[in-house]
């Protein structure tokens, strides 16, 4: 058995850690500057927004304005709140539409893929094959007193899968009981694994690492 090393460790979450685990993947390398360039937006809009409610608050109350005015209407106030907040959604849904297209419609990238996995996902475990290999088994969550020294609680697993860097891997994807959802952070992936129906995903590590995938909902 190879001692643990923490310093491989690469996806997993940090104490007080507030941004996206570290990127290994061409995915999620593109998500984070999307993500940046919406904050950006979403934050200027909101101070915009809370700077204007604080005017309005403070100039238009009864006390220093004990005659309001009696217009209705203002047809130029009316085209600017229309026209910025479609310009400004325009500008967030080009590049999240191009992000998406790129990894959702990649049928070429996955039909030359160079390793398939399937997973299985279980009530509480997951269930791993790689069918071009002959190779199956189960991955379990370490106990604590399993965990080696280094190692993440509730992450850990007994038998992980190895991919290689470098290489597109698919992933095929179902449900034996109930709903889950494989998600790897570092690689910016998320897909449901649905009873009856197997979904598709991929994706390329770009450098080595242990990084670890949850199921990101309560499942079921």
């Amino acid at each position: 058995v190879t001692k643990f090393n923490p310093d491989a460790l690469v996806g997993v979450a940090k104490p007080w850690q507030i941004y996206y685990q570290e990127a290994a993947s061409p995915i999620m390398k593109a998500v984070e500057p999307v993500h940046d360039y919406v904050l950006v937006v979403i934050t200027i809009v909101t101070f915009f927004v809370l700077g204007l409610l604080l005017y309005i608050m403070l100039r238009f109350n009864k006390r220093a304005n004990p005659k309001p005015a009696t217009f209705t209407h203002n047809k130029l106030i009316e085209v600017i709140w229309t026209v910025i907040p479609i310009l400004i959604l325009i500008s967030i849904a080009i590049p999240s539409l191009r992000l998406h297209y790129s990894y959702y419609n990649n049928e070429e990238t996955m039909s030359k893929a160079d390793l398939t996995i399937k997973v299985v996902g279980h009530q509480w475990y997951w269930e791993y094959e790689y069918p071009d290999l002959g190779i199956k088994f189960d991955s379990n969550m370490k106990t604590e007193k399993e965990l080696a020294e280094g190692e993440p609680r509730l992450l850990a697993v007994d038998n992980p899968i190895v991919v290689p860097v470098g290489k597109v891997v698919r992933v095929q994807l179902t449900g034996a009981d109930v709903m889950h959802a494989f998600a790897i952070p570092s690689f910016g992936i998320k897909k449901g694994a649905i009873p009856g129906r197997l979904n598709e995903t991929w994706f390329q590590a770009d450098k080595e690492g242990i990084y670890y995938c949850q199921c990101s909902i309560l499942c079921g």
